[in-house]
């Protein structure tokens, strides 16, 4: 997806790929919340965002840098990377002198479903639909086992994540675009986790 089939104006591209770089040099491996996982959940914003009449220019900020600090949270260097990513993004944001600081750093603080702040602006539910939605679907699943196979948890294991978080965000989702995405990815991780149990119980 090209970022310029969503944001038009010169200065906001040159600003949101600014972001976009700052972002990336605070993951230095993938894995399950990597950039590729902040590049999905920007794809979605974009999306989601058009269709739900959003400012483009806040959610992409938002979406770049709502996860710069997880990976101080993994290392146990910060306890909670939404609020840590809201203070990076301020800094990094104020330096450039950009109006909108702070309706990008709630969206940022708001993202994390189990955790306050809720989300109290159209961008922030956004983010956090987005951020939701890619842990549903074909790319949730591969995350799931991503995250288990780095962590040396078995398939039955993964299930039950399945079962206790995964198959539950769909209903939390704020924003109807998101819902209708929900469902689709909702439906495919159950019929996914239906065959797994059915093939380990050797029924397939």
């Amino acid at each position: 997806m090209r970022i310029e089939d969503y944001i038009t104006d010169e200065i906001s591209l040159k600003l949101i790929k600014k972001a976009e770089e700052f972002a990336r040099n605070f993951f230095e491996r993938e894995g399950t919340h990597g950039f590729s996982h902040v590049k999905r959940v920007f794809n979605l914003c974009m999306h989601i965002g058009k269709a739900e009449g959003a400012d483009l220019e806040v959610l992409a900020l938002a979406a770049f840098l709502h996860d710069v600090a997880r990976p101080l949270e993994d290392e146990g260097i910060v306890e909670d990377h939404a609020k840590e990513s809201a203070k990076i993004a301020r800094r990094f944001l104020t330096s450039l002198k950009y109006p909108k600081v702070d309706e990008v750093v709630h969206a940022i603080e708001a993202h994390r479903f189990s955790r306050p702040p809720d989300p109290r602006t159209l961008e922030a539910k956004i983010l956090s639909d987005a951020d939701k939605l890619d842990a549903i679907g074909a790319i949730g699943v591969a995350r799931v086992f991503m995250y288990y196979g780095e962590h040396g948890r078995d398939i039955e294991f993964s299930i039950k994540h399945f079962e206790e978080k995964i198959l539950k965000l769909g209903d939390l989702v704020y924003t109807h675009t998101a819902k209708k995405l929900a469902e689709e990815r909702h439906k495919f991780v159950e019929e996914f986790v239906d065959r797994l149990v059915r093939e380990i119980e050797g029924e397939l």
